[in-house]
């Protein structure tokens, strides 16, 4: 992740569970938080959709919940989603003609920059990240 949201101005962060109606509600509170905040939260929600998304279908573990994060300073804006599986990392581009991993591209088109840090063992972190001026 970008160290410069290391000492964000804005925080939120919420435990879930790792089910369909706990990604619902990752969308659901982050854009409303986001919009709290005054921030835009179009396209940043669409990719909290897709991040939990993922977090609920490739990321899930029995008993075990996801956790979804912003941060924002005046320049950017950082959605992180937490999952227990540290042992499937997202491929940075989508397999050809497999059916699934096409919502990265959603994360991809619509964020400046994305990616993923593992841990705390056996967890995983898929972050995306908007710059905020393109907003002004």
């Amino acid at each position: 992740m970008n160290q410069q949201i290391a000492e964000p101005k804005l925080l939120f962060r919420i435990q879930l569970s790792a089910t369909r109606r706990g990604a619902r509600l990752a969308r659901l509170l982050g854009v409303e938080q986001l919009r709290s905040w005054g921030l835009p939260f179009e396209a940043p929600g669409q990719v909290i959709a897709e991040l939990a998304a993922n977090a609920v279908s490739h990321g899930r573990v029995p008993g075990r919940d996801f956790r979804l994060a912003l941060a924002a300073d005046a320049d950017t804006l950082c959605i992180g989603v937490t999952d227990a599986r540290g042992d499937r990392i997202p491929a940075q581009r989508a397999p050809e003609g497999g059916e699934s991993g096409h919502g990265l591209f959603i994360i991809g088109a619509l964020a400046d920059r994305w990616g993923t840090v593992l841990g705390p063992f056996p967890c995983k972190t898929v972050w995306a990240e908007f710059d905020l001026p393109m907003w002004d």
